[in-house]
């Protein structure tokens, strides 16, 4: 009887030690799937909203030709309007680093009284979004809009450089 108690007591150890030993391998594993910069993930997630970048992203205008030379200088993507209906939480505007450059860019969309609609994370030369998720929706009416671009250099400490504005006219139908 004693020896029948013993090998309960010897399973439900085995069992227990069993289960220890999976968890930790299990919080092990998810901890180094996570651990920043050791994936690239698609989706990036910023401010709360989730924007789809692409890695050979295309800012939709042709590039004028130099005549005899190279291209000297950051290349900043302007508009001139961009249109959404009331209501919608992202916004058709492409936002990105033209892949000529040599510096990374991070994009905030915003409203001329202050007002960030956007943040981006990092974009690399030639990544960047077609749409762009906002962190809220706007009421009807004509706003006064831009893309602040922030230069950095693309070494660990992301050292800033000079930033640029491009103004637009946002509309909310």
């Amino acid at each position: 009887m004693n020896d029948k108690k013993s090998h309960n007591r010897n399973k439900t150890i085995l069992i227990i030690l069993l289960a220890i030993i999976l968890i930790s391998f299990a919080v092990i594993l998810s901890l180094l799937l996570s651990r920043p910069g050791e994936r690239q993930d698609e989706s990036k997630t910023t401010n709360g909203v989730v924007g789809t970048i692409t890695d050979n992203w295309d800012p939709g205008v042709s590039q004028p030709e130099n005549s005899g030379g190279s291209k000297k200088g950051t290349q900043i993507p302007g508009y001139s309007s961009a249109e959404m209906k009331e209501g919608d939480m992202s916004l058709k505007l492409r936002v990105g680093n033209p892949k000529e450059n040599t510096v990374g860019i991070f994009a905030t969309v915003k409203l001329s009284d202050g007002t960030v609609l956007y943040t981006s994370p990092l974009l690399k030369p030639g990544q960047g979004l077609d749409e762009i998720p906002l962190n809220q929706t706007l009421s009807k009416g004509t706003y006064d809009a831009m893309v602040y671009y922030q230069c950095v250099l693309l070494d660990e400490e992301q050292t800033p450089l000079n930033a640029a504005e491009s103004a637009f006219t946002l509309i909310v139908n």
